[in-house]
């Protein structure tokens, strides 16, 4: 009995789960109404590097993993927890190529298979500061990766309108069917493969500190009428 609740489980968590959870994430993201500022800034690295590293805080990822399934290839580096394994199975299902690792647990091994699909073509997305924390920190993890592959770390800001808000570490967001998201892109950051320590904490916190302007400042768009009409009138033409 105790074989046939343990092998329910797994087949849940395998499968009904993840299935569940991607048909979710395409109804609801079918629903959105997106619009992206500072696509230039995407579009030079990219031209520069061929490929990057989309770097996005993990509270505002979830708009994320249908948007840039059409960025393929692309790698993300996903924890080796139990929730890590729901979360890649569902991303796998949007294309992505999860690379089970993190901070605590099996990081460098998925640093030497990102360092291998980079050499492939792939693109990376990389939440800062997963997968537990501290809110808004950027982890080490992220410049090593940049200096490992020397490819641009580009921020990727995620904003919804309307968005349900979940009593988790980093009050976790999902925008609500219809809302209108905003997504930006900022400029492009390199990480010289060799840096001294103090260069590499320096680098570090100024990304940091910019990815909480950005976020900041992406937020306020919605308070600002003029603005806002201007972003969503221009893009629909």
């Amino acid at each position: 009995m105790e074989g046939v609740k343990r092998s329910l489980k797994v087949c849940l968590y395998r499968h009904v789960i993840p299935f569940g959870g991607g048909m979710l994430v395409k109804a609801l993201a079918a629903t959105y109404r997106i619009r992206i500022i500072g696509i230039e800034n995407e579009q030079r690295a990219l031209k520069n590097h061929r490929n990057l590293i989309y770097a996005s805080w993990h509270q505002r990822f979830f708009p994320g993993i249908a948007l840039f399934c059409d960025r393929n290839p692309i790698a993300i580096m996903i924890s080796q927890s139990r929730d890590g394994e729901l979360i890649a199975r569902v991303v796998a299902k949007f294309g992505w190529e999860p690379v089970r690792g993190s901070s605590t647990r099996g990081g460098v091994a998925a640093l030497r298979r990102l360092r291998s699909l980079a050499s492939k073509g792939y693109n990376f997305a990389h939440i800062v500061d997963g997968p537990k924390g501290p809110f808004g920190a950027v982890k080490p993890g992220l410049l090593h990766l940049a200096r490992m592959v020397d490819k641009p770390i580009v921020p990727v800001i995620t904003s919804a309108e309307n968005r349900w808000v979940f009593n988790s570490w980093d009050r976790f967001m999902v925008p609500k069917p219809f809302s209108r998201i905003l997504v930006r892109f900022g400029d492009p950051v390199h990480v010289p493969p060799k840096i001294d320590s103090a260069s590499f904490e320096q680098k570090r916190r100024q990304l940091e500190e910019r990815l909480k302007a950005l976020y900041q400042e992406t937020d306020r768009i919605w308070d600002d009428p003029e603005r806002l009409a201007a972003v969503f009138t221009r893009q629909a033409d």
